[in-house]
């Protein structure tokens, strides 16, 4: 403490010698090997008292701001598990500040046992992974799908409330599912859940999840492989083997992927649809057999290079090929009018869909003086192909063939700059966003039962965005707004029709305010978001589904609006929230007649609805005891929302909850065993009615060898076999119910790491909300 003093006082002499004026106080935080160190304590004190007069936190880049004013002040910067550092207030360009580790900080248990589990900072709900037990989830997707308020399933990340997540890790989006796959839960230092993502993000972005990684290792070569075999009863098994290798030197970083695998999957569904037309049309499907096969090869190849602590570039390309896929549909259906027998009949349908997609990205990421820019460059080419053959018997006699080829052909470019500079004791980021794209579809049916179609869509999107961040001693806000213009062009048989041809201007605001309230933390924040609609949707040809069901698009859909309000709570190993949105032009699928002609068949088609309105709330508990650490979380969804229906308008209001049970034990010789379960009630969903009850009760077992550098995982999910899928869906005229059997599955996952390390790469890529419609 008597050093401490005799350090102030020696700064307070230089601040009054230099005459300091109001300016502000700026720098980048790096860790021992040069990388970025985010959300690190930025403290401005006054001297000699040392009291407290602002304070920040530094960025995803490390670099943080503060104004300081004429009176003798110092910086004090301090992140958990490093050396607390003090600097003078001038100069004011501070620099490159490197922290280091404190050994003695480390070594102490208790350090680890005082981090909450779950934190609200800034805009995220922060769940610590290092030092955890999390650290032996397996895989990144493994890990993310034992986060509260977090599923993730073969890639799929959904937030609940929210939907679809946009991954980062370290600040580089994530292109494919196959980057969690290779991301190792040891690796990761924390997790952050964004549901009210701000103006920074695409307003298509419903949630964001960031992933912080530890500390990449030293230079040179390293390599990891992991081998996995899955087995789903009916369906046979998957398995695939995935390389990944890394090659470091100086600021040279260069990695790649390998990834193979031969894919098996299926559905035992069972299907009863009444259709109100000229009259009552019941179908009653069973699927005798219902499998997929497909094999695919992925590559990716990263390159990148630090000049120095200011500037890198990089670039990556990656391919993703499916190809020998093959589905095999086969139903028997019995078709009843007026709840009399009219027919029954048989069919198979039989799909060849080979697909290849290119992905380029180029990024460059650097400093001039106070200004942070981060520059994007993407580019996307993904041609499609889908050969359908159906064959029905109607009756044992009649049989009747239809032939259908899709072909889609996709093009995307793409930039993004975003540009970042402190002001007023905060932080203003700014930029914008471009993105051309174009689709191709041609849709032939041999038979002439259905049109054929040759249709273009041409679409610009452009956007602005401005973010400020300001803190006001222990409270945080963060404001920001978003433009966006996308107008596209809509072409038939290479003629450009006007009706269907449209622009769209909008406006997204965003607001998120953090504070205290005693020793618990607050989060209360605003978002508005948009759904676009997908190019599938807005295509204008009818596809074939049977002899009584036809499907097709609308070029009309508009995009759906949601404004979203979230306040949410953290206390130690406590947190809650409640979330409420109002949805406008929701997009569902509706049926309808398709003509006088024929009065016994149904067009399934996509429109907007009504406008309605939902809630969200949860609450996690997840204490730590002895070798046990449970985790118990509810969730709540409440909608309200109605559908025209054949007899009249319905309500479907009913809640759903979620309740999900995670229990880990740490048993001897380093095993480490999982026992969860999920158990979800009836209640509504959009125009979805979940008829029964499901619960899915999982096993996992981890055990690593060799100092970490081989490990065995063994997961077993829905091993009663009670997470069965009973859907009801209202659409329109025609009502749905869909019984999905779902089976147990067991996986085995062997993974050997040499010397690994993480690749340096730090693009985020552009025009990700156009990729995701393609």
């Amino acid at each position: 403490m008597k050093t401490f003093y005799i350090i102030c006082l020696l700064l307070a002499c230089q601040s009054i010698i230099t005459g300091l004026s109001a300016q502000t106080v700026s720098g980048k935080l790096v860790d021992e090997k040069n990388e970025p160190m985010p959300y690190a304590n930025v403290v401005l004190l006054s001297l000699p008292d040392s009291a407290f007069v602002s304070g920040t936190i530094s960025g995803d880049d490390g670099t943080f701001s503060l104004s300081a004013t004429a009176q003798p002040q110092i910086v004090r910067i301090s992140s958990i598990g490093y050396t607390t550092i003090y600097r003078p207030v001038n100069p004011a360009d501070m620099g490159i500040i490197r922290l280091t580790a404190d050994t003695h900080q480390l070594g102490e248990v208790t350090v680890k046992a005082d981090l909450p589990k779950m934190r609200l900072k800034g805009d995220a709900m922060v769940t610590t992974v290092a030092g955890s037990v999390l650290e032996k989830s397996g895989t990144g997707n493994d890990l993310l799908d034992k986060i509260p308020g977090i599923s993730a399933e073969e890639g799929a990340v959904n937030v609940f409330g929210r939907g679809t997540a946009e991954v980062y890790i370290n600040g580089r989006k994530v292109r494919s599912s196959s980057e969690l796959e290779q991301l190792s839960s040891d690796n990761v230092k924390s997790v952050e859940v964004v549901r009210n993502p701000g103006a920074r993000y695409d307003a298509s972005v419903k949630a964001v999840v960031r992933i912080l990684t530890k500390k990449a290792q030293g230079e040179g070569f390293g390599f990891d492989n992991r081998l996995v075999t899955r087995n789903r009863r009916t369906y046979g098994w998957t398995i695939y083997d995935q390389f990944n290798f890394n090659y470091r030197k100086n600021g040279f970083d260069l990695s790649g992927t390998l990834f193979g695998g031969k894919l098996r999957g299926g559905n035992n569904q069972q299907i009863v649809i009444d259709t109100y037309l000229d009259k009552l049309w019941q179908q009653k499907m069973d699927a005798t057999y219902a499998k997929t096969k497909r094999s695919n090869i992925e590559g990716t190849l990263a390159m990148s290079y630090q000049f120095n602590e200011k500037h890198s570039m990089g670039i990556r390309y990656n391919i993703d090929r499916y190809m020998s896929t093959h589905e095999d549909w086969r139903y028997l259906t019995q078709v009843l009018c007026d709840n009399q027998p009219y027919e029954n009949s048989s069919s198979q349908m039989i799909i060849h869909n080979p697909s290849t997609t290119h992905n380029l990205n180029y990024y460059y990421n650097g400093q001039a003086g106070n200004w942070n820019i981060d520059f994007n460059a993407d580019g996307l080419w993904s041609p499609t192909k889908e050969i359908q053959n159906t064959t029905e018997i109607i009756n044992e006699h009649n049989e009747n063939h239809i032939n259908t080829l899709n072909e889609n052909n996709n093009t995307l470019y793409a930039a993004k700059l975003v540009l970042s500079h402190p002001l007023w004791q905060g932080n203003l980021s700014f930029g914008g966003e471009y993105s051309h794209t174009k689709r191709t579809n041609l849709y032939l049916n041999p038979e002439g039962i259905l049109a054929n179609d040759d249709s273009e869509i041409k679409e610009g999107a452009a956007s602005m965005f401005a973010d400020y961040t300001h803190s006001f001693g222990n409270v945080s806000i963060q404001a920001g707004i978003r433009y966006e213009h996308v107008g596209f062009d809509y072409y038939e048989k290479g003629k450009h029709i006007d009706v269907q041809s449209r622009k769209f201007d909008n406006i997204f605001p965003s607001l998120n305010i953090n504070f205290p309230i005693g020793k618990t933390q607050v989060q209360l924040s605003y978002a508005g978001d948009i759904t676009r609609p997908s190019y599938d949707n807005l295509r204008n040809s009818t596809y074939y589904a049977n002899r009584y069901t036809y499907q097709t698009g609308n070029p009309f859909l508009t995009p759906t609006m949601t404004q979203n309000i979230l306040l949410a709570a953290s206390y130690q190993w406590l947190n809650v929230s409640v979330g409420y949105s109002r949805v406008k032009d929701d997009m569902i699928q509706i049926s309808e007649n398709y003509s006088e002609e024929n009065p016994t068949i149904s067009l399934m088609k996509v429109v907007n609805t009504e406008s309605y309105d939902r809630m969200t709330a949860s609450l996690t508990v997840a204490p730590t005891i002895g070798l046990w650490k449970p985790q118990f979380t509810a969730e709540l969804y409440k909608q309200w929302f109605s559908i025209e229906t054949h007899n009249g308008i319905k309500s479907l209001n009913n809640p759903v909850g979620t309740f999900v049970w995670r229990n880990n034990f740490s048993l001897l010789a380093g095993i480490l065993l999982d026992i969860n379960a999920v158990y979800t009630t009836c209640g509504h969903n959009q125009n979805i009615y979940l008829q029964k009850d499901a619960c899915n009760v999982s096993l996992a077992l981890y055990k690593a060898f060799f100092n970490n550098r081989l490990s065995m995982q063994l997961q077993a999910n829905n091993l009663l076999e009670t997470d069965d899928a009973d859907a009801l869906i209202y659409s329109g005229i025609r009502a749905m119910s869909d019984y999905i059997t779902q089976f147990r599955q067991v996986t085995l996952t062997l993974r050997y790491k040499f010397n690994a390390a993480k690749n340096k790469y730090k693009g985020t890529g552009a025009g990700q909300s156009q990729k995701n419609r393609i």
